[in-house]
């Protein structure tokens, strides 16, 4: 491809992306303001209708209805007249906007996106000055997105498909004395829940030293009814009181964002009993470095340059590890953490790589 070529490329591309956040807010707007949920309720609606339904302001439901329209999201009767045009929620597009627990619910990943604009004007500083940003910092959108994001997957496969998939493993977990498991940087407990439902012996202890989250794990665990057998804590797993204690510790899409990932695996490591190993699950980015990337892989760079790297780099010293953490950096922290071995899971998604550590 010719200069030219690639210059209106990259200006169609850039253009369509900067369509896409657009549209991005329009939903976060659907979303926030029960839009979304009003319009299954009433099996359609006009735009009086849906503004009364919402308690929000008909000018503004009008053009959002109009926008969601004709980007496709909604489907809209052909009335040339704005205030009896019916506008309804096509089959199939609740999955994506209103189930939380279908894999195919997106709305947790919008409110990432659009949660972590505002932490733009940091990321100029942080770029200069090379210090990190808190998790704390990026707010309720992007903490609760995190957590959003993976409940699906964690409700659904978890306990059905991922740890069935490591036959003794998966055995220990069915089996008495009942199996304890340390959920590490449990976020919002989604995590632990699917655990213990998957496995009616187990109990489950969360830790995480975030308290948004560790408030949202408790209310979520509550609302399950797992209360005896799932405990969520603001805990440091390295506390000497909690060593030798559980049969699997588990690390979900969280090591990458941590400063000390050696450290946190050496308190790991320490927690387990006799017999026990971590479980690890990261993305699965390519094996290598290679430009351009496939989708998967512009994904976690960009969630990295927004969010992991510089939370990563929030507490020091910090490894600067970043999403983007290929199966040979992790095996390198695994080894220096003390392990014997580390293994790659047979487990089978087009996101995520399991690792299991043996000690």
């Amino acid at each position: 491809m010719d200069a030219t070529a690639r210059r209106d490329a990259l200006a169609q591309r850039l253009f369509e992306a900067s369509l896409g956040t657009m549209e991005l807010c329009a939903v976060y707007l659907g979303d926030r303001l029960g839009l979304y949920g009003a319009l299954r309720r009433l099996g359609g609606a006009t735009v009086r209708e849906l503004a009364a339904a919402t308690g929000t302001q008909e000018r503004y439901v009008r053009e959002w209805l109009e926008q969601q329209a004709v980007a496709g999201v909604l489907d809209a009767t052909a009335d040339a007249d704005a205030r009896t045009r019916r506008y309804t929620l096509p089959d199939g597009h609740d999955d994506v906007l209103l189930d939380p627990d279908h894999l195919s619910h997106l709305v947790p990943v919008v409110r990432m996106v659009i949660g972590g604009v505002p932490i733009a004007s940091r990321l100029v500083e942080a770029f200069k000055t090379g210090e990190g940003i808190p998790w704390s910092a990026y707010g309720a959108d992007v903490i609760e997105g995190q957590a959003g994001q993976n409940r699906p997957a964690f409700l659904r496969q978890l306990g059905q498909e991922w740890l069935p998939a490591v036959p003794d493993l998966h055995a220990r977990l069915l089996a008495d004395p009942p199996a304890r498991v340390a959920d590490v940087a449990c976020g919002g407990g989604w995590s632990s829940i699917g655990i213990a439902r998957a496995y009616p012996r187990v109990r489950v202890d969360g830790f995480d030293l975030d308290e948004h989250s560790i408030a949202l794990a408790q209310e979520h665990v509550k609302a399950a009814g797992l209360t005896e057998r799932v405990n969520m804590a603001v805990r440091d797993a390295g506390d000497p009181t909690l060593s030798g204690r559980y049969d699997l510790v588990t690390i979900f899409e969280a090591l990458h964002d941590m400063s000390q990932p050696v450290a946190v695996l050496t308190k790991a490591r320490g927690l387990l009993a006799a017999g026990g190993c971590v479980l690890v699950m990261d993305e699965r980015v390519a094996e290598q470095f290679t430009a351009p990337g496939d989708t998967i892989e512009r994904l976690m760079y960009g969630f990295s340059v927004l969010c992991c790297l510089p939370v990563g780099l929030a507490d020091q010293p910090s490894e600067g590890t970043g999403t983007v953490m290929r199966p040979a950096t992790l095996d390198a922290y695994a080894k220096r953490a003390g392990f014997a071995r580390s293994e790659v899971l047979p487990i089978e998604h087009e996101m995520f790589r399991f690792y299991r550590l043996i000690p």
